[in-house]
């Protein structure tokens, strides 16, 4: 099963991401994000952030998370290549990203996302998968 797709959205960026349970879909969704800022096979995991976010529904639990990585990506230039689930339940995610500070001179620079968005949002069993539906503003 593939980690994620890019879709297509006019005027902003968006991912389908999948998973054989949450914590998988959870993980392959923050790489799908990242994917969109750079390429991941250039980015090394030399530095290691914990992340840790809460919210009310599993929906804006995936924003909250998505979000979360987005600011740690503005605020500290933070890249995750390997992304480890500790804990999910429905409304709360922590985990550990190894990866490295973003380096124009070293790491390709794709799309300036702004944030995950509730647009076209969801998140649903399919089968014996999850997937997910991602729009972010760029």
């Amino acid at each position: 099963m593939k980690q994620f797709e890019t879709i297509d959205i006019s005027g902003d960026a968006g991912i389908r991401a999948f998973g054989r349970d949450l914590p998988e879909l959870f993980a392959n969704a923050a790489a799908g994000m990242y994917s969109l800022v750079t390429d991941l096979s250039g980015v090394a995991e030399t530095g290691r952030i914990d992340v840790s976010v809460h919210s009310e529904t599993l929906e804006g639990l995936l924003v909250a998370w998505l979000n979360e990585l987005i600011f740690r990506f503005d605020a500290y230039g933070f890249v995750g290549k390997k992304i480890a689930i500790g804990d999910l339940t429905d409304i709360g995610v922590s985990a550990t990203l190894s990866g490295e500070e973003f380096d124009p001179a070293k790491h390709e620079q794709k799309l300036l996302v702004k944030a995950a968005t509730y647009h076209r949002l969801s998140i649903h069993k399919k089968d014996d998968h999850w997937e997910a539906e991602v729009v972010f503003d760029i």
